[in-house]
């Protein structure tokens, strides 16, 4: 049996408790194969004692006497301090420390274990406390006999190797490892590879029972590496396999088409030249030209979407290079053939934009818009959904509502993902299932945009059965944005400056890290107070973050673009979809709390109209050299291929791929960035399989079809 094939539910293991059961549903735990694939975060080894006068160096592993205990507070807010001696060490050094227990409350068994005179190994993270004390106040412990020996829970806990998991509030690390330990009991002599048995033994990898088992619970260092260098080697593995076989059907169908020239006929009785008629309208009546770049993009699109091979393309182009327009420009391609088209947006923010600048640019031309998130009031949404099935609407702009259930398409022929980091593959799946089949029996045209330029070698694996347009020049006459470096301690400089720019008619983003309750650091609610009140009392300022209601944060936007609103305090959700061209300063409080391609974001916020613009980046005067040196990045770059490749150093692939959606294609512990050398090779594996035995009927490869059939780890529908 597949370990992904264990659909077994989780309470079976805990008689039906619905709150533990509920605890795990948090961290996206359902089955077994589910909490077999919770791969731990760390372990921790306490096979070697660590004294407690080597706390600096690692966390402290020893035997410890209680020689006294002291009680704090009373009731709910009683706690004890456990004064401790390491057994462990020469009688010269003699260190002693406290263990601080709190929430005695909720914990009284530590006041009748934790007695004065016993003996406990101790492991915990010991630092000093401004009272002269060595304190810890989040250990493990278990009893030791007299003669030294582990006893009782020392033995489970003690003299090996333990996991450190993901957790959610309420779900200890005990009761997670507990659970592990029982499912692997449990199935450990049914899990079978998933790999073939050549690469297996060519690469001397574990067998997937080894690999699971010494992941949770590692016989020794060396083991756990091997263990991960199998599940990650399988994880790239599948995923090559998933886009070769994509990429190789597609040169299998396009292939097809070249010989029956059924592409050509289909261009010849469309009439198509290059720009449609549509397509062209819409061009002449704007007022700027197309950049040479979006003419090319636009062209690509029209030449995959006239193919009987649908379209899988990835636009790519830096923050203001116009992939929008390009956009609609592909949806007017279906509208003039009665089809449909949805471009679908992560937030309700930049959905909306989309949808006005739609009505804007499309409706002068005949084209039905509708908007739709599921915020929409249900009497509007009925009518809407009515309009959208009887094909009454040429194009919907929406957020994850346009793959509702109760959402149908006359004939979807086109869908449009915006920010694609940001969906997960399944989510990108249900948005595809909604269209009409081509002639080939494929799903619709997609079109994947992202602003955040990836990297061709991410380009070539993760998105390896996708043609890639790329965007590189921007629209005339834009000034590039001034960007400068501020310690938190300069920052009146900065509202100084700031200052001068309200005075002068124009208007400022502040962007901070957290919504509220910012325990050192500046957060949006409080700080929107203080840029009124105190720093600029004459200019209005309003508040905008992720948990305001849509129809309040969609007035306050408004109000900022008509200028009545002069500057706007908010978290990253102005990141994308928020175009006020009179706005020139961009400040970022806390700048080293992005990541590089979200200050990029931000910056480009600015400079969308034809005053200078200005982006500070305010940092904290702790902030190190090295630190500061990858904000100098920003400073010194406004390519955002440059600071996507540096970002990606730094911060790993997630951001440009949506890998780091919870589930997305399976990826639990691969990277794809840090493990290239692992990627390459299963891509050259997955080729060299496919293109020698498409169908998988060789013996060898049965077990990577009876994978795909009977336990899928990806989705099949075009990413």
């Amino acid at each position: 049996m597949f370990v992904r094939s264990l659909s077994v539910p989780i309470n079976k293991y805990f008689k039906n408790s619905d709150s533990s059961t509920a605890k795990l549903a948090r961290l996206g735990i359902f089955t077994v194969s589910d909490l077999l694939h919770h791969y731990p975060r760390d372990w921790e080894d306490r096979r070697n004692f660590i004294s407690l006068s080597d706390y600096k160096t690692a966390p402290v592993c020893t035997r410890v006497k209680i020689i006294a205990r002291e009680f704090i507070g009373y009731g709910y807010s009683r706690a004890m301090k456990v004064f401790i001696e390491d057994e462990n060490e020469d009688d010269a050094k003699n260190t002693q420390a406290v263990l601080m227990c709190f929430n005695l409350a909720k914990r009284p068994w530590l006041e009748k274990q934790l007695v004065t005179d016993s003996s406990h190994m101790i492991y915990g993270t010991f630092k000093d406390s401004k009272y002269g004390e060595l304190q810890c106040s989040s250990f493990d412990y278990g009893p030791v006999s007299d003669e030294g020996n582990f006893v009782g829970s020392s033995k489970k806990n003690f003299g090996k190797i333990l996991p450190v998991y993901p957790l959610t509030s309420g779900f200890t690390q005990k009761s997670l490892r507990d659970l592990a330990e029982t499912a692997l009991k449990q199935y450990d002599d049914k899990i079978e590879n998933e790999l073939p048995d050549e690469i297996i033994a060519r690469d001397s990898l574990l067998s997937k029972r080894e690999a699971i088992k010494e992941m949770h619970f590692p016989s020794s260092m060396e083991e756990l590496e091997k263990a991960k260098r199998t599940l990650i080697y399988e994880e790239l593995f599948y995923l090559e396999i998933m886009v070769t076989r994509r990429a190789i059907e597609r040169r299998r169908l396009k292939n097809n088409e070249q010989i029956t020239g059924s592409s050509e006929q289909f261009k010849k009785q469309s009439g198509w030249t290059g720009f449609s008629p549509l397509q062209t309208r819409l061009i002449e009546r704007l007022s700027f030209e197309l950049t040479q770049g979006q003419k090319d993009a636009v062209l690509e699109i029209n030449g995959d979407m006239q193919s009987l091979v649908p379209m899988a393309r990835l636009l790519q182009g830096d923050v203001g290079s116009g992939k929008t327009l390009v956009a609609f420009l592909a949806a007017l391609l279906v509208v003039e053939k009665n089809e449909q088209a949805a471009v679908m947006a992560p937030t309700e923010l930049l959905a909306r934009q989309h949808a006005e600048n739609a009505a804007k640019l499309l409706e002068p031309l005949g084209v039905s818009i509708a908007f739709l998130t599921g915020n929409i009031k249900a009497k509007g949404r009925k009518e809407l959904l009515k309009n959208l099935e009887t094909g009454a609407i040429d194009i919907v702009v929406g957020t994850h509502a346009l793959f509702s259930k109760d959402v149908e398409y006359k004939n979807l022929q086109l869908v449009v993902i915006d920010e694609q980091h940001r969906f997960g593959v399944t989510q990108r799946a249900l948005i595809m299932s909604k269209g009409q089949s081509h002639p080939a029996g494929a799903p619709p045209n997609l079109l994947m945009m992202s602003a955040t330029p990836i990297p061709r070698t991410l380009a070539l694996t993760v998105f390896g059965d996708m043609d890639v347009s790329v965007i590189k020049d921007m629209p005339p006459g834009r000034k590039p944005v001034e960007t400068h470096l501020a310690k938190e301690s300069n920052e009146a400089k900065v509202y100084d400056f700031v200052r001068k720019e309200l005075d002068q008619g124009r208007q400022a983003y502040f962007v901070y890290p957290l919504i509220q309750e910012g325990d050192e650091i500046k957060d949006a609610v409080s700080m929107a107070e203080r840029l009124s009140n105190e720093i600029f009392p004459k200019h209005k300022t309003a508040l905008i973050h992720s948990k305001i209601p849509e129809e309040e944060k969609k007035q306050t936007m408004d109000d900022f673009r008509k200028g009545e609103i002069k500057i706007l305090a908010a978290t990253s959700v102005v990141e994308v979809g928020v175009d006020v061209p009179n706005a020139t300063c961009m400040v970022i409080e806390h700048a080293e709390r992005f990541g590089l391609s979200a200050l990029h974001q931000l910056r480009g916020r600015v400079g969308r109209g034809l005053d200078q613009s200005y982006c500070f980046l305010v940092y904290s005067d702790e902030y190190t050299e090295d630190g500061k040196n990858r904000l100098i990045t920003m400073l010194e770059n406004s390519d955002g291929f440059v600071i996507a490749e540096e970002d990606l150093k730094m911060r790993g692939p997630g951001r440009f791929t949506g890998t780091e959606q919870s589930g997305y294609l399976g990826l639990g512990i691969a990277n794809p960035i840090r493990d290239i050398e692992e990627l390459q090779r299963a891509r050259t594996d997955a080729f060299s399989i496919l293109e020698n035995d498409s169908d998988l009927l060789l013996s060898n490869h049965r077990v990577i079809a009876r994978v795909l059939e009977e336990a899928p780890p990806f989705c099949n529908v075009a990413l």
